[in-house]
């Protein structure tokens, strides 16, 4: 059962575990012992991987119950090997977004984050390796790095990254046309809190210019894809992608152009679904609780 609005006190559970039966009625009993209602409830049983992922959306939860059940989840979380937390619905996921020269995603997520509210997210910081998009920030109010990179300073660079990481309680690093491969080291202390915006519907056209790859191959849709950074370039998982139909007449400006389009649609969504609870990873895979 779906809320239509949702509370202050409402709050999120998302758990991972091992597979196997009388998980959901072990996490839904510990809700009803303590009088507290599921809004909305999704679970999936990976029977390749034999995993199991849940988010439950429940409320009202004072800080009464809250405490109350805290000590039911440990235990539960020890008898069944489980990853879980429990956060805010109303809370504010603090993103960190990186970009280069081309500012279209940047400009998107701000506008939907700063002035729509659509993603419930707070962008303390944005990271950028030119100078282009400093009155952008300034417009929204937000601080912005100029961290220029080179072969020489870019392990400095990443270290300055991660120091900003560190002072603004960073959860999530958005790349918005961040055209810099990251290092291993940055992967792993990010490991499953980075997201990319991928320029072409991989795994096909990886590296520069995917959309002159596509006009050259005589593509008939071209896309974008929203998945997670690993060490291997474009190749974490996934976690939504989008098309749109082209055609023989369509310049390669004309592809950078609606690709452009499908870019910001994929990655906000990407970064709202994250923000809210919804993606799990699944070894090479993610499990996404669409609404």
């Amino acid at each position: 059962m779906s809320s239509k609005s949702e509370k202050p006190e409402d709050h999120i559970l998302t758990l991972s575990c091992p597979d196997k039966p009388g998980i959901v009625h072990a996490v839904t009993a510990i809700f009803a012992a303590h009088s507290i209602n599921i809004l909305e409830l999704q679970q999936f049983s990976d029977t390749m991987t034999s995993k199991f992922f849940m988010r439950v959306h429940f409320g009202p939860a004072n800080e009464g119950n809250m405490s109350a059940i805290s000590s039911p989840f440990s235990d539960l979380a020890a008898e069944y090997k489980m990853n879980y937390s429990i956060r805010p619905y109303a809370s504010k996921m603090r993103v960190l977004i990186m970009v280069s020269k081309i500012g279209h995603c940047l400009n998107d997520l701000l506008f939907r984050a700063l002035r729509t509210g659509e993603l419930r997210i707070e962008v303390p910081a944005i990271v950028s390796n030119h100078p282009d998009y400093a009155p952008l920030a300034e417009s929204y109010g937000v601080k912005f790095h100029h961290l220029p990179v080179t072969r020489e300073t870019k392990a400095d660079q990443e270290s300055r990254v991660l120091e900003l990481v560190k002072e603004h309680d960073i959860e999530l690093v958005v790349l918005a046309r961040y055209m810099q491969v990251l290092s291993p080291k940055l992967c792993e202390a990010m490991s499953g809190r980075i997201i990319n915006i991928h320029h072409s519907f991989l795994p096909s056209f990886k590296g520069a210019k995917p959309y002159h790859q596509a006009f050259e191959r005589g593509v008939k849709i071209i896309g974008a894809t929203a998945h997670y950074v690993t060490a291997d370039l474009d190749e974490g998982p996934i976690i939504e992608q989008g098309v749109s139909s082209v055609n023989h007449a369509m310049s390669p400006k004309d592809l950078t152009e609606a690709g452009s389009k499908v870019e910001t649609q994929v990655l906000a969504d990407a970064v709202k679904w994250h923000a809210d609870g919804r993606v799990f990873l699944d070894g090479a895979k993610s499990v996404v609780f669409m609404k």
